[in-house]
């Protein structure tokens, strides 16, 4: 297996620092451009970053207040607000009152929101697949290896 070149600088810290800044960004360019894209057939926009984003952090989470969902996204609640209103007018979040804190409410995917994310999954999954498969047995295993790392940097 061929190691790319390091752009000129050393297997250092930074070096090692620009090398996956510039592969994670081109590696995320590549999945936005796997987004469902709208055509001539009445198929409407796609969401935008953020608002998908948020959809997902309501799924994943189960449910979450606007105020957790505005926290967790690290946006003022005045947005998330007009991002919150967008998804459930297009029926992909729901509202219900929160058990305990009747002035809060609580907001969950409905099913079509939940249909919406996985059909982004299985575009993006079946792009990296074909891709995944491309490359040789061990460098398949070096990422395998390194997917939980570089998960563990996002979370930083």
């Amino acid at each position: 297996m061929t190691t790319p070149p390091t752009r000129g600088r050393a297997p250092s810290a930074p070096g090692l620092a620009e090398e996956l800044r510039i592969s994670i960004a081109r590696l995320s360019r590549r999945l936005r451009t796997l987004r469902p894209q709208a055509g001539g057939d009445g198929v409407q926009s796609p969401l935008s970053l953020t608002q998908f984003a948020a959809l997902a952090a309501i799924e994943r989470h189960g449910s979450m207040t606007p105020r957790e969902l505005a926290d967790h996204e690290k946006v003022q609640p005045p947005s998330m607000t007009r991002v919150i209103a967008y998804l459930e007018e297009r029926g992909l979040v729901a509202r219900r009152p929160h058990p305990t804190d009747g002035r809060q409410v609580e907001l969950n995917a409905t099913d079509e929101g939940s249909a919406l994310l996985a059909d982004e999954r299985r575009r993006k999954e079946a792009w990296l697949a074909r891709r995944l498969s491309e490359l040789t047995d061990e460098e398949r295993e070096i990422l395998r290896r390194a997917a939980p790392v570089i998960d563990k940097l996002s979370r930083s």
